[in-house]
């Protein structure tokens, strides 16, 4: 028991972590009830800056850090703002509904270049007959200030270091950029295949 409090964070623990996310402007945008868990060690459970802020800490630390746009969701792409033709999307379709990638887009550009996981594109204005969306994540272009509270820290099991995450944690709410597999999905919710899209609200 005298072991576990005196744990540190280092590579391959699992860390709780209360959080507190606001804007530079102190404007809170997310302040869970229930704390983030990771993996801690470069396994993207959490942005980088944090985890060096974190490393070596034990339970109870707590602190303030802001991060800059290009240390969070990077900065703010207007090309990757499209308009498309409201056609090519399910109806009803509102402001605010995800997709991942295109529906039917003849292009494949954006979404094809990136080799590791496709855009999610944010309907941000919907007209008559065309559709506008934005690729960005829905923090790009932010300076962001985290609050962080160490709650808890644990030694990982083998199966959580292979599979680059704790057992049925998940990274931050909000998604992070560079998260694979069950990272997107705390980014679009409950997405329901149609046509190799995944229309969804947020």
């Amino acid at each position: 028991m005298l072991n576990e409090l005196r744990m540190k964070i280092e590579k391959n623990t699992v860390v709780s972590l209360r959080y507190k996310l606001t804007d530079a402007q102190n404007n809170i945008i997310e302040e869970p009830d229930s704390p983030m868990v990771y993996l801690h060690g470069g396994y993207e459970g959490t942005f980088p800056k944090i985890e060096t802020l974190l490393d070596g800490q034990d339970i109870g630390y707590e602190a303030s850090i802001q991060l800059e746009p290009s240390e969070a969701f990077g900065e703010y792409d207007p090309e990757l703002l499209k308009i498309e033709p409201r056609a090519r999307f399910p109806e009803p379709l509102e402001v605010g509904m995800q997709f991942e990638g295109v529906p039917d887009s003849e292009e494949g550009g954006d979404s094809a270049d990136l080799d590791d996981e496709p855009l999610i594109y944010t309907v941000t204005d919907v007209a008559d007959s065309q559709v506008v969306l934005d690729g960005n994540h829905p923090l790009a272009g932010m300076a962001l200030r985290f609050w962080v509270q160490v709650e808890d820290i644990r030694a990982a099991t083998d199966e959580e270091i292979e599979n680059r995450h704790p057992e049925g944690g998940d990274a931050f709410a909000f998604g992070m950029p560079d998260d694979s597999d069950d990272g997107d999905d705390g980014l679009i919710g409950d997405a329901s295949n149609q046509g190799g899209t995944s229309p969804t609200l947020h």
